[in-house]
């Protein structure tokens, strides 16, 4: 690791700061900033500022925005950018303020923002409910939720940001503020999509629901020839499934952590992909074999893995593949459906993909529908889900460093063959930055970009916080 200097962050921080300071050489730098992707740990940040509360919180931002140095927050650290510890940065650490309540009266979750979605699933299964989140037990729940927040229940009670009820954010100035739809409503529909452009969120209020305790779920593992023709069925079919059912396929090598497809003959040296399909269904039990039974008879499964288990079991199956600390890169967008070529693209990549050792490459296809897609206005808030039925994502890891350039290139090429068969708007947390014209078009266009930069300009004239997919100030306003 090469330690940055730190010119703008000086030895003066307020002794009123009650959390840990960590610098490059200190004894817990580096286990503090590590991440989920391997490659932010080639260069450090300047300092850690590992907040306890709301006050610490205020107490980092005053003293950088008095020196106009640009902030870092990590709560989870799992973005694939490695946008929580970028090199030479001061870094708003939150992993430690864990608190959760849950009243299973209102059904009101209370999350701060180093809250993990294993825990927050955890706190809330003890009353029978559950938040509509991702599906990574180590995800945290700020990132999550400020980028929008997709996963297995979202079929059935719509994202994240659909869910929230209202965030506590500490301005750039060290206000505290609350937004909500009756309260700085202008930030409140930012914060659902807008990601952390606006301030520092110290916590989130969620609507929860009953789910579980048990529910259905697994994989149904398909051969690689027969990928085809079973995706090009899946739009017909997931059109008519009930809200209940949420569906991942995943186009994964046999050697990949997870999902964990069947062994496939080696090709060239090179094992094929698998096709896996992994529901999750969360309604009635005896209707579950009614909703599968159709997915498996899309064609003929290796391996039927689709079993009765516990909600927190379903929502932590993609855990062995979600690893902290290997090199990654993601990318990722919208498609309006599973059209033939978007297909082709899919299977052809995944069947060239880097196979280097130590890799594993994954093409995900998630759909949306439901409640996700019909339930909420698209201007209703700042994440964008207009003419979606799924989303792609391609996730890389490997190693070594000197491979980095390969899986780059694999991921630059995926990209550039889904752009015809995709949207413009697009998921900002399951794809890396795609630079400044992507970011004018991500969150549905031109109008909704501009209502993002000018709530910018009043939250963070200066851009302090640049480091994330970043909304830059209105200069006109």
């Amino acid at each position: 690791m090469r330690a940055p200097s730190a010119p703008h962050v000086h030895d003066d921080f307020p002794a009123e700061f009650r959390g840990a300071l960590l610098r490059p050489g200190d004894d817990r730098y580096d286990i503090a900033r590590a991440v989920y992707n391997g490659r932010a740990g080639d260069e450090g940040p300047a300092l850690i500022a590992q907040c306890t509360d709301e006050l610490d919180v205020a107490t980092v931002l005053r003293y950088a925005s008095a020196r106009d140095i640009p902030i870092a927050v990590r709560g989870g650290g799992h973005s694939s950018d490695g946008y929580a510890m970028p090199g030479g940065a001061l870094v708003v650490d939150l992993s430690g303020m864990r608190a959760i309540t849950v009243d299973p009266g209102t059904r009101v979750v209370r999350a701060q923002p180093g809250v993990l979605l294993g825990e927050l699933d955890a706190a809330a299964q003890k009353h029978g409910l559950a938040v509509p989140a991702g599906t990574v037990s180590t995800t945290g729940v700020a990132g999550l939720t400020l980028g929008g927040g997709i996963g297995h229940l979202m079929r059935r009670y719509g994202a994240t940001v659909d869910n929230l009820l209202a965030c506590e954010m500490v301005t750039l100035d060290g206000d505290r503020v609350r937004a909500d739809e009756a309260e700085n409503p202008e930030l409140f529909w930012a914060l659902r999509g807008g990601g952390g452009n606006f301030g520092v969120v110290t916590a989130f209020e969620y609507r929860a629901h009953p789910v579980g305790p048990d529910v259905v779920a697994g994989q149904l593992i398909f051969p690689f020839d027969q990928a085809a023709g079973v995706l090009a069925r899946l739009d017909e079919h997931m059109a008519h499934a009930p809200r209940e059912l949420g569906l991942l396929a995943a186009i994964a090598p046999a050697s990949a952590p997870a999902p964990a497809p069947a062994p496939a003959p080696a090709e060239n040296g090179r094992r094929k992909p698998a096709l896996v399909l992994i529901p999750v269904y969360t309604g009635e039990l005896v209707s579950a074999d009614r909703v599968i039974a159709p997915l498996a008879a899309l064609g003929r499964p290796l391996a039927n893995l689709v079993e009765q288990t516990s909600w927190l079991t379903a929502n932590s199956m993609l855990d062995a593949g979600a690893g902290y600390g290997k090199r990654m890169n993601a990318r990722g967008g919208y498609l309006p459906a599973l059209s033939e070529n978007a297909i082709g693209v899919a299977l052809e990549y995944a069947a060239t993909a880097p196979a280097n050792l130590g890799a594993a490459t994954t093409i995900n296809l998630w759909c949306l529908g439901g409640a996700i897609s019909e339930d909420v206005a698209e201007d209703a808030v700042a994440f964008s889900r207009k003419g979606a039925a799924w989303v792609w994502e391609a996730v890389s890891m490997w190693d070594a460093p000197e491979h980095d350039p390969l899986h780059e290139r694999w991921a630059n090429d995926i990209t550039h063959a889904m752009r015809p068969h995709g949207l413009s708007n697009g998921y900002t947390n399951l794809t890396d930055d795609q630079g400044e014209q992507w970011r004018r078009g991500v969150h549905g266009g031109q109008a909704k970009h501009r209502r993002l930069t000018a709530i910018k300009k009043t939250w963070d004239p200066h851009n302090l916080l640049r480091h994330n997919k970043n909304i830059a100030p209105d200069p006109a306003l």
